[in-house]
Parts: structure tokens; sequence; C-alpha cells
């Protein structure tokens, strides 16, 4: 970098705020993919002023700034493809307000979700996205992607909660959207424009959030299924019930396997298996869910069917769905893990065309995923270093994104486009929508500053 742009930048964020030294280009030149690129520099910022003015220096300088939160990103979104600026905003990290009256938590963007989610807690409230990442993803990072987790079914994802923002435009000017208020039609509605907006239209500076009181009680359940025909049915079964489970996920059988052979869960080896997880403010409420689940589970011919007695159990029961991330990625090298939802209706289906994939392709494609809103998360293991597994990992991948498609599916349910998903865009949005896509990027960023290389804009 130029020393008159590292000179400017040191007076803005101060020195001990700058960096360019190798040691932290290299941590921010990728996130949880395997996408790889060195920045030319990176700034911790303290406040909206220094974003504002970061981002209008960049921008008369023409520097390709990327805006960072935790980096769990699992498409190549904090990845600096351009080089440039990294811009880390952890330090951004105050919870502003918790107002119970009102129903709203206002946070900075660095914010770690497991952070508010203590915070909420003595107060008897909680913000109920639940991204898989919780424990260290951030807030601004969950705006920005739109961010799901397992709770999804009932309660929604991010761009649910989201009231209001400051946002930095790329020229630094700020712009405040929404209010505190739990309903509006007062305008366009700008705040729904920049969450999941990827970074490419602004940088969030700050958030109001719906928040929603925290149930009182809880009950779990797990079925094995010798089928995905029956897990499917199952599935949409239970979701037009007239019931709501709070989590209900699915583990195929390559998942399984993969959980048994590195942990001591013993996991029956069934086609799938589905955990549900119903709550509310009485027990007499959650019981009666709980049965439901169980009855309809029985009807579609659960081989085996656990309630859990306590909250122990319950954990235990838990364990097996939230070990699954950190089992896959030891079956090789590396791990693309996919992101995709379809109707409810075509769950089973998609799980069964995963399998075939896998069998075609000769790949190991475990799956899991959050069944009860139809989002997938098929994990391809491969070896990078061998260009002919490469070559057939490329191709199931754009096998599986156009059956999505063709299934009515979306490309992604929660962890964004980024860089992963970008060449497959044209097969989800016609020609209309990705000219109006291009159009909003133009209009908000003219230079193509913002986390430039991203979602094929």
């Amino acid at each position: 970098m130029k020393p008159g742009v590292k000179k400017s930048l040191e007076a803005i964020v101060s020195p001990e705020n700058f960096s360019d030294q190798l040691i932290d280009l290299v941590s921010y030149s990728s996130d949880a993919t395997s996408r790889r690129h060195r920045p030319e520099a990176a700034v911790w910022v303290t406040d909206a002023d220094q974003v504002a003015d970061v981002l209008a220096f960049c921008n008369r300088e023409r520097i390709p700034v990327t805006a960072r939160g935790a980096g769990t990103s699992l498409a190549g979104l904090s990845v600096p493809v351009r080089g440039g600026l990294v811009m880390d905003l952890c330090r951004m990290n105050r919870i502003v307000d918790i107002c119970i009256e009102d129903r709203v938590a206002v946070v900075q963007p660095g914010v770690v979700y497991a952070d508010l989610e203590k915070a909420l807690a003595p107060h008897g409230f909680f913000f109920p996205p639940d991204p898989a990442s919780g424990s260290v993803a951030t807030i601004g990072g969950n705006v920005a992607t739109n961010a799901g987790g397992m709770k999804g079914a009932k309660y929604g994802v991010t761009k649910d909660y989201v009231l209001g923002l400051e946002v930095v435009l790329a020229d630094g000017r700020k712009v405040k959207t929404g209010s505190r208020c739990m309903k509006s039609s007062s305008g366009f509605d700008l705040t729904r424009l920049f969450v999941g907006s990827e970074g490419l239209l602004g940088v969030i500076t700050e958030i109001i959030l719906k928040i929603n009181p925290r149930p009182r009680h809880t009950g779990t359940v797990r079925a094995a299924f010798d089928s995905l025909a029956s897990a499917g049915q199952a599935v949409s079964r239970i979701m037009r019930s007239g019931i709501i489970p709070s989590v209900l996920e699915i583990i195929d059988r390559n998942t399984l396997i993969a959980i048994n052979q590195n942990t001591d869960l013993r996991l029956p080896e069934a086609a799938a298996i589905l955990l549900a997880e119903a709550d509310g403010f009485t027990q007499e409420e959650t019981n009666a869910q709980l049965e439901q689940i169980i009855a309809i589970f029985k009807e579609n011919h659960a081989s085996e069917v656990r309630m859990a007695k306590g909250p122990e159990e319950a954990e235990a029961l838990w364990l097996a769905r939230k070990s699954a991330g950190g089992v896959l990625f030891r079956l090789n090298i590396a791990l693309e893990v996919e992101d995709l939802a379809v109707p409810l209706s075509k769950v089973a289906e998609a799980l069964e065309f995963i399998s075939d994939l896998a069998e075609k392709y000769r790949l190991r494609i475990p799956t899991v995923g959050h069944a009860g809103d139809g989002n997938l998360h098929p994990g391809i293991s491969y070896d990078p270093n061998d260009r002919e597994e490469v070559n057939r990992v490329r191709m199931a991948a754009e096998e599986l994104m156009t059956k999505v498609t063709e299934l009515g599916g979306t490309l992604t349910g929660e962890h964004g486009i980024g860089l992963t998903k970008a060449p497959f865009m044209p097969l989800e949005h016609d020609d209309v929508s990705l000219e109006i896509m291009r159009g909003l990027k133009n209009y908000f960023d003219p230079n193509d500053i913002l986390n430039p290389g991203k979602m094929g804009l």
C-alpha cells in the first residue's frame, strides 16, 4: 500500500488500529471456506464516524473495502478477492440499549450473538435466529447474510427481527432506516434492502432488533426412519398439522456413520433421524405439541422414537446434531458446505437426489439440515490436491444447484451468495432481476469499492 494511503488511514483510525503486517494480512485472507486472497492492509474501526471517514477516503482513492466481522462465512463473503482494505468491525461491540418495555435491543455490528443472548437472559428474553456459529458470529454478519439457524421453522430468520439500521454508504454518508416501532409502512423498506446485502451496498454500524420473550418450557424427541421418503413425509405432516415445532432437524445416514466413527454417541444408522423440539409457556402446551409430533413420527413408520425425560437427556440428543459440523470437517482435507432450501414438500426428493449424486460422482456428501423450513446443508468432502476429484466436486455442485432451482428452491437459505454461489445466480434469478440488482449496486456504490466480486454483480 502506498505510503500516502497508509498515512491517511492511520490518521483516521490511529496507527495502532492500522496494520499492513503479513501476519494480519494472512489472517484476513480467508474465512470458513477454502477461498483465499490477501488484502493490502486492515483497519480496526471503533465508531460510525471512523467508518464514514475510511469509506469516504477509499471511495476517492478507488480502494476496495471488505467489511468483516468474525469471518465465519461459509460462502466466501469475507474474502477480499480484489485486495484493498479489510475493515474489521469487531471492536464496535457495544450493546447500546436493551428496552424490555419496547421489546427492542440496539447493538453495534461487532456484538457476538452469544453475548447478546447472555445480556437478554436475565430479562427472560432472547434473539431467536440462533445461527450455528452463534458463539463467535457477530450480529453485523448475521444481518449482512440474513442468517438463520435451528429455530427458523418457528421463529424465522434475522430479517424478521431487524427493525432499523444505521448504515454508512460507499461515499461516507450515513443513512438511518426503520424505527424502534414494531410496525411501519412509511416509505420504501430500506431496512430489508440492506439485510442480506452481504456488504455490497453499505457498512452497517448500528442495528435495532426486535426481541422475544423466552418460552418457559421445552421438550425434545428423536425419531429414526428407514427411508428418506418416510422422514420427508413426517416433516411435511408436522409442518401442516397446526403445530409448529421450535426446532425440526434432519441428519442423514452418511452423517450418522461419520458421527459414530468419530464419537461414542452410538446413533442408529438409519436412512435419517429427525430431531424435534417443542416449546411453550406452560408444560401442558409443550407436552401437547410433543404428543402430536410423536404420533406423526409413528404414523410415518419411524423405526425408533426416543423422548428426552429432562434437560440432560435433551442435551444428549442435541449433541448429535451439534457435533455434526466438527465431525464432517475431519472426513477429508476440505469440506464445501452447501446451503440450499426447497419447499417443504420437496425435502425428501432433495435428500434422495443428494444421495444419488454422491454415488454418481463417487463423493462423500453427508447432509444435515433445518428440515422444518426446508433448509439443507450437504457437505461435499474432498481432497483439493486431487484435480480429478475437484472436477467431480464442481460437476456435482452444478448439478445440485440446477436440481434445487428446478424444485422451486433457492441457492442459499442462510449463508448468502458470496463467492461460492455467484456462478449459479442466473439459475434462480431472471435477467430483469439481475439487472435490477446490478442497478442498485451501481447506485449505492458506483465505484464498486464495497465487497467487490461478490454475488456475481
